[in-house]
């Protein structure tokens, strides 16, 4: 049986999106600023805030510029198992 899944991925890039542009804004920095900062493109940050949609990289490359990449760093590593047989998995992998 499939989890209930609570937002589209659109949806969830889009969140991802708002917190990242909310984080530009407490630091008093323009979309233009970023992309100096950050070596993406000004329309990139722009789409990206309007739409959810970057690249991985331009991702990392905002993220470092806002002193967020731990953030990143951390994504995914704390994932509970799905099931046991995840930890059997696991398991038999050492």
């Amino acid at each position: 049986m499939e989890p209930f899944v609570w937002e589209t991925p659109d949806e969830l890039d889009k969140k991802l999106a708002e917190r990242v542009r909310n984080i530009r804004k407490r630091r008093s920095l323009s979309q233009q600023q970023l992309a100096e900062q950050s070596g993406v493109s000004y329309g990139s940050i722009k789409r990206f805030e309007q739409t959810g949609q970057i690249s991985l990289l331009g991702l990392t490359r905002i993220a470092v510029a806002l002193d967020i990449a731990d953030e990143l760093r951390e994504l995914f590593t704390r994932v509970p198992y799905k099931d046991i047989q995840e930890v059997m998995n696991e398991t038999n992998r050492r």
